[in-house]
């Protein structure tokens, strides 16, 4: 009898690791895919051409050549640095990047861990990823690395916030904080999506929340903690070669998840915009990735559009712009609810 539960004991957490594995299915190859397509947007943009010989078609594969550059790259580790510390600081950051994957809804059919308090599991999760950047700026033992992780540190804490705010006007008409049951909130055709419910209320939620996103992730023109004119590189100065890599992935992997939470809270998640016409697992998979790919691309649309923030004005737009707004939102969401009852 001991042998058998330890049978099944092994093979539940064999199970679980499988499972665990499952977002790094998409995670790489949407790195891989985003890099490139930066690169290109980037290049039209400037009326270049960008990548063009690697992979044939367009360089399709010049970041596969450049990541399997990386994976071969010395692992140089600073004499001055805390040893300990700059090995383990990458994979804090990607850790907190990846765990936030466990509750994201692709599809009705499909969730990593379906919990009634997802997303206030997304917004406690992705604050780990700061602790990350700032075990890597203290680690290099290096100056524009720890300027950089702690204005890292100011920012997130910052717009954290308004995100939270921003998110609760949300949870206060769904009155629950599943992912899902937001999903299922909005099902119908396009005007059923939050972000033309409740107006203005909930338009100016999807406005703030989008604004603070890009501070959470550290993209112009918020991207102070990695401002190459001042910084050198910011917090991961002192990276090269895999540990660089790693944390260029987690950078990538938070955009899509920024994206994605955005996307299901205020534009319907895995829902048709047509209703009941094409609509279904597949499809739910298919709508929820293609509005997530939306907000990446105009994330990076911006980073090209728009002039960085100097951490004065930062702080201004975070705590005097922002935090009021979100929260003069909040109460009038408060009371359309209480009326509405």
């Amino acid at each position: 009898m001991k042998e058998f539960l330890i049978s099944i004991l092994q093979n539940e957490i064999l199970v679980y690791a499988l499972m665990a594995f499952v977002p790094l299915l998409w995670i790489v190859p949407f790195a891989l895919f985003a890099v490139w397509w930066e690169r290109k947007i980037s290049a039209h943009m400037q009326d270049r051409l960008g990548p063009m010989r690697t992979g044939g078609w367009h360089g399709w594969a010049q970041t596969i050549a450049d990541i399997l550059k990386l994976m071969q790259k010395e692992d140089i580790v600073p004499a001055a640095a805390d040893k300990k510390l700059f090995v383990l600081a990458p994979f804090v950051v990607f850790v907190g990047s990846y765990a936030a994957y466990a509750v994201i809804p692709f599809s009705a059919a499909y969730v990593g861990s379906e919990i009634n308090i997802g997303l206030f599991y997304l917004i406690a999760i992705s604050s780990l990823v700061v602790i990350g950047l700032l075990m890597a700026g203290w680690a290099s033992n290096n100056k524009w690395s720890l300027f950089g992780a702690m204005r890292s540190a100011a920012q997130v804490v910052s717009y954290e916030i308004p995100i939270a705010l921003a998110l609760l006007a949300v949870v206060m008409i769904v009155g629950s904080f599943d992912l899902q049951e937001i999903n299922r909130a909005q099902s119908g055709p396009i005007w059923n999506w939050f972000v033309f419910q409740k107006f203005p209320f909930l338009f100016i939620a999807t406005m703030l929340y989008f604004v603070a996103s890009l501070a959470e992730v550290n993209r112009t023109p918020f991207d102070i903690p990695e401002a190459e004119s001042e910084l050198v590189a910011g917090y991961h100065t002192e990276y090269s070669g895999m540990k660089f890599a790693l944390l260029f992935l987690a950078e990538y992997a938070n955009m899509f998840v920024v994206s994605i939470i955005g996307a299901t809270i205020f534009f319907g998640g895995w829902n048709s915009p047509f209703g009941e016409f094409m609509s279904g697992p597949i499809w739910g998979v298919f709508w929820f990735i293609s509005k997530g790919m939306m907000f990446v691309f105009v994330q990076i649309w911006l980073r090209w559009t728009l002039p960085r923030l100097r951490v004065d004005q930062l702080m201004y737009v975070g705590w005097k712009v922002l935090i009021p707004f979100s929260f003069v939102n909040i109460i009038g969401v408060g009371f359309w609810v209480m009326m509405g009852r």
